[in-house]
């Protein structure tokens, strides 16, 4: 009980651990961190442990660029913070915090109980680097084949369940071979860069733009009838066709061909009949003389 902890400069203190219980708590702890490779697992696997040994109430964790910060337990006015690291390679920021200040001996604890977690969070986030890049296509760092199939059947799933309107813009790059042809594979890599600056531009903060394959991309429209998908591409097809395109001081336009499909909140549909209505009309639009908009419902 607090009332029977020592005190330290008025700081209630809880008791500290026999040399028998930390090595329990520190093998049971080292066991359960071996049970994730999400960070976010990690930390709240560590935070759990540190509640009870040191009152912590809340942690705080602050990643690197590619992942999140994350935020466990209720913050309280007392900090303390730390900057983590494993030879030389930075992990992160991560505070602690609760509503008495921190002793000497509990900060020295802390310090103690994150050298068991950084290991672990270091090949954690190894491990969701290396999963966020084979999600990647790598000329145009958007997500690829494989990232839309996971988000299309997510977006759907979550469309029929709350019953909302999903579309699918299939959009493909025209002539682009002669592309290649004329001006050379580098220039051909530079203008699928540029289209996908442009749709990402054109396309909403909530929309998911993927590189479906060569020099077709995918775009998901969540909560998005016919006529807003229609609109969105309309506008990506509009920038492409006038934007100006240089190749050695000459100046070249491209246009693009899109199919559109929707799955309306009152229907049943599957990822494969929703991508091969957009196929459908993408086929169309190539069809009826390409730079168009066809929508196959």
């Amino acid at each position: 009980m607090v009332s029977n902890a020592p005190v330290a400069n008025g700081i209630a203190l809880l008791p500290e651990l026999t040399p028998e219980q930390e090595l329990d708590a520190r093998f049971r702890l080292l066991q359960a961190l071996q049970t994730s490779l999400q960070p976010e697992g990690l930390l709240q696997i560590f935070f759990n442990h540190l509640q009870p040994l040191l009152a912590i109430s809340g942690l705080r964790y602050s990643g690197t660029e590619i992942h999140p910060a994350i935020k466990l337990g209720r913050e309280g006015v007392h900090h303390c913070d730390y900057r983590l690291s494993l030879e030389e390679e930075p992990l992160g920021n991560i505070i602690f915090s609760r509503s008495k200040r921190f002793a000497e001996r509990e900060l020295a604890a802390i310090e103690r109980w994150l050298s068991f977690l950084v290991h672990p969070l270091r090949n954690a986030l190894h491990y969701q680097g290396a999963l966020r890049l084979s999600m990647l296509d790598p000329l145009t760092r958007i997500g690829n084949r494989t990232a839309m199939d996971i988000a299309l059947n997510r977006e759907l799933q979550i469309a029929e369940r709350y019953r909302q309107d999903l579309s699918l813009l299939l959009i493909d790059v025209d002539h682009f071979k002669r592309i290649n042809d004329q001006f050379g594979h580098t220039r051909g890599d530079q203008v699928l860069k540029e289209v996908t600056g442009i749709i990402q531009q054109s396309s909403r903060g909530s929309d998911l733009t993927f590189r479906y394959g060569g020099e077709e991309f995918v775009v998901i429209l969540g909560k998005t009838n016919t006529r807003g998908a229609h609109i969105i591409a309309e506008r990506i097809r509009e920038r492409v066709a006038s934007t100006q395109l240089e190749h050695n001081g000459h100046s070249f336009q491209s246009t693009v061909s899109i199919g559109i499909a929707s799955h309306l909140r009152d229907k049943k549909d599957s990822v494969q009949d929703l991508f091969e209505r957009a196929d459908k009309a993408l086929y169309c639009a190539k069809r009826d003389g390409r730079n168009r908009v066809i929508l196959q419902g």
